[in-house]
């Protein structure tokens, strides 16, 4: 077996289901189903795979999934997320015909935390450091709104601090020049599996090319490596795949996200 096959392996096994709803305030598993409901008022859809169901049996699983969503009113938005490598016949088109938009596709990256865990230099005016005061948490997030084109808001700042509470093991990265936070993201650990996450990668423009971005990705691989994780994934955009390519990891699949808002909201 290729070291791609054994890492996509060790994702089907290990990094689905429970493993992606950490925080979620609730989990109702309908089928291969598992739905997820956040406390900013998100909704997430996902699963194991969906074995032999075929184009009519999926298309009622995604209605079944938006009534389900549809009957909380706190929901006003969903998340499908597919992967490329899962057999689904008919689910794209499903999708879209129960208002469900795709995202461009996103690359499945996976590799060792020991190959990302080397030194990066950065700019003498850049500081790179964990935050958990409410203060920093709000300012990372709002960053993060502003390099991603989403309006600020205190919706995942507030689902961070939530998080952060439980002390589930997720910690909060980012790099600083002069007191202004220019890039940053998320370590997640994810118990029970050789896994640690690396999302929400954000660097303001004018700072990227730097190796800001490669030296946050670092640290976080190196926190990782003290808390017992060996492998680091993450679901990579066109402009960071390249860097963690670099770093030593594979592409092992892709994943698309497809979303839903109530209407209205």
């Amino acid at each position: 077996m290729s070291e791609s096959a054994r890492f996509l392996a060790a994702y089907d096994d290990q990094l689905r289901t429970d493993a992606e709803t950490p925080g979620a305030a609730s989990v109702t598993k309908h089928g291969p189903l598992h739905l997820g409901t956040f406390r900013d008022g998100r909704g997430f859809v996902t699963y194991r795979d969906l074995g032999d169901a075929g184009s009519d049996a999926i298309r009622r699983l995604v209605r079944e999934a938006v009534d389900h969503f549809l009957a909380d009113p706190g929901v006003t938005r969903v998340e499908w997320k597919t992967r490329g490598h899962d057999h689904a016949p008919g689910l794209h088109g499903a999708l879209l015909e129960h208002g469900f938009v795709p995202d461009p596709p996103e690359s499945i990256m996976i590799g060792s935390a020991q190959a990302l865990s080397v030194p990066v230099p950065v700019p003498d005016a850049v500081v790179v450091r964990q935050v958990v005061d409410e203060q920093d948490v709000r300012a990372m997030s709002a960053m993060q709104d502003e390099v991603f084109g989403d309006p600020v808001s205190d919706g995942m700042a507030d689902a961070l601090l939530h998080r952060l509470s439980l002390d589930d093991g997720m910690e909060l990265w980012v790099a600083e020049a002069d007191g202004r936070i220019v890039s940053a993201g998320r370590l997640e650990p994810v118990e029970g599996t050789a896994f640690a996450g690396i999302w929400g990668g954000a660097t303001r423009p004018e700072w990227r090319g730097r190796g800001i971005y490669r030296a946050l990705t670092a640290r976080r691989a190196q926190s990782a490596l003290r808390l017992g994780k060996t492998l680091i994934h993450s679901d990579s955009t066109e402009f960071s795949r390249p860097i963690l390519e670099r770093s030593g990891l594979v592409k092992v699949s892709t994943t698309t996200p497809y979303r839903w808002r109530r209407e209205g909201s």
